[in-house]
């Protein structure tokens, strides 16, 4: 079978849509199927072209079996809401362009979160007549709203209505999440042809290992507990609660050895730094986004990981993939978000869950694990058997399965 995907973020991007196509895709090969992928040139979050790339009409390459073909998009950092739909909306029709040229394909798939990228795969599909999959990481553009980045209004509804018409025409949808599933089985989908297929995490990259001790003298970090959020710093993850939190741990006794690391880049980054320095948070780390390699290496710093989303109920149908990198490593968290994945947390007995935006739970859970080594270690005894429960190869098998049903279905 020969795949065709469409996605606007690949290696060496590090966000979670990248990493779980290649792994993905990486798994598909390696059952013996043809994957071409088509994407734009590495620029993700920060909007600068990596390193060895151009922004070029097309270029390809090879990635662990992977026939990557490179499109020309209009390039912009992670902000702004119209600047970012013109990104979306041409590499739409730039990949669209260069799907023409791709032979023998047997099904399209097209990823979110944002949707521009599915609507190519439709518009492939009808093109190629074959079918195509949605592969549903983000109710975008709600997530738009929940975030406050643009607010009811004529675009939005006539979004709203393009989302429901993909829902409608797409072969089979695959949804990372429970939740999202219900949500458009009640908004009138056909509940028949969605799959969930969650994220999860590669066990054979993201497991325990002891802290990187360069690592430790680089940061400043000997003798300290470490508290980490790795991720990107966006409106999404309300970040500053993290530096509140930090604020109140200098003047606890108990808390002053506790730090704070973040890692990662976004459009909030520069802002939660300068608000920082404000503050003279001493305890708090920053570190720019590392390469998918050098990832482990950092989250083994790490004694708690904190995850968190801005308290709004979109969020409580999301479940953040970093949540299984932390128990392929061992790191128990504390979880900041509500819904299908705060129940996760606590059905596989990995940390403990605090309200999104409550400073106070957010202290007095670091301060508990800090205090309570016993406490702590049952968590990380709780990672590993949890883990393995999203095992990446487990689930990406299970998603090749419902593209051989949707190209056998043709």
């Amino acid at each position: 079978m020969h795949i065709l995907f469409l996605t606007d973020n690949f290696p060496p991007e590090v966000n979670a849509p990248a990493s779980r196509t290649h792994e993905h895709c990486r798994l598909w090969v390696a059952a013996g199927h043809q994957v071409t992928v088509i994407t734009c040139a590495p620029n993700f979050p920060k909007g600068h072209v990596f390193d060895g790339y151009r922004n070029a009409w097309r270029q390809e390459e090879t990635m662990d079996g992977i026939r990557v073909i490179r499109v020309w998009s209009y390039i912009t950092a992670n902000e702004g809401f119209t600047r970012r739909v013109l990104d979306y909306m041409s590499f739409m029709a730039t990949a669209t362009l260069a799907s023409l040229g791709v032979r023998k394909v047997d099904i399209v798939v097209g990823t979110s979160p944002q949707f521009f990228t599915a609507c190519a795969a439709h518009a492939v599909g009808l093109l190629k007549r074959r079918p195509w999959v949605f592969e549903l990481r983000d109710l975008w553009p709600e997530s738009i709203k929940a975030v406050g980045a643009m607010q009811d209004s004529t675009a939005i509804r006539w979004l709203e209505k393009l989302e429901l018409f993909l829902y409608r025409h797409a072969s089979r949808i695959v949804s990372v999440t429970q939740s999202f599933r219900r949500t458009l089985i009640g908004r009138g989908i056909d509940g028949a042809k969605i799959d969930v297929v969650t994220n999860g995490v590669d066990i054979t990259r993201f497991s325990p290992r002891p802290k990187d001790a360069e690592l430790t003298r680089q940061l400043g970090l000997e003798g300290k507990f470490v508290a980490g959020y790795i991720g990107t710093h966006g409106m999404a993850h309300a970040l500053e609660t993290l530096l509140e939190a930090a604020g109140r741990l200098r003047t606890h006794s108990d808390g002053v050895d506790i730090r704070l690391l973040l890692l990662g880049d976004g459009a909030r980054k520069a802002d939660l730094q300068a608000q920082a320095r404000r503050m003279g948070l001493d305890n708090v780390v920053f570190v720019d986004t590392v390469t998918k390699d050098e990832v482990a290496r950092y989250w083994s710093l790490l004694d708690v990981s904190v995850i968190h989303l801005r308290r709004t109920e979109l969020f409580t149908t999301v479940i953040p993939s970093k949540l299984f990198e932390c128990m392929g490593m061992g790191i128990p968290v504390l979880h900041g978000v509500a819904g299908e994945s705060a129940d996760i947390v606590r059905q596989e007995g990995v940390g403990e869950v605090f309200e999104p935006e409550d400073v106070d739970q957010l202290v007095q859970g670091l301060l508990r694990l800090r205090t309570d080594p016993t406490l702590l270690q049952r968590y990380r005894d709780r990672c590993l058997p949890g883990a393995r429960r999203y095992d990446r190869a487990a689930l990406g098998l299970r998603m090749l399965q419902v593209l051989e049903s949707a190209a056998g279905a043709r």
